[in-house]
């Protein structure tokens, strides 16, 4: 079992920063495929990035490349999400999320997920 807590969502003017958290406890946290996904109402939730468990690496959606950074920290099991450059349709409720697959994208590879930080973009 791994329980996940996001924190470090708020309000921010547009061209704005945030920095996302995630602190994992449970199982061992660095083989995990850690993700990032964002959900508005009435939309489903859509990947927006995460950092492979098994090489490090990173993927992003494209709406989100060039501007979001994501890294993670093993020794605190924590991920984080840098977000840069912030535009209004970057609102949504953002998750964290653990899976098992080295480049995970969909909701379905993931197995645990946390409950969620508001972020919010004004114009």
């Amino acid at each position: 079992q791994v329980h996940l807590v996001e924190s470090g969502g708020g309000l921010v003017q547009a061209g704005g920063s945030l920095r996302l958290s995630c602190a994992a406890s449970g199982r061992t946290f660095r083989f995990y495929t850690m993700g990032w996904f964002r959900q508005t109402p009435g939309k489903e939730r859509e990947f927006v990035s995460a950092i492979s468990g098994a090489d490090g690496s990173t993927f992003h959606a494209d709406s989100v490349k060039g501007r979001f950074t994501i890294s993670r920290d093993s020794a605190e099991n924590t991920v984080y999400l840098q977000m840069d450059s912030l535009k209004p349709e970057d609102t949504a409720v953002y998750y964290c999320a653990a899976g098992q697959g080295p480049r995970s994208i969909k909701v379905g590879e993931y197995d645990y997920w946390g409950q969620g930080t508001q972020v919010t973009v004004s114009s």
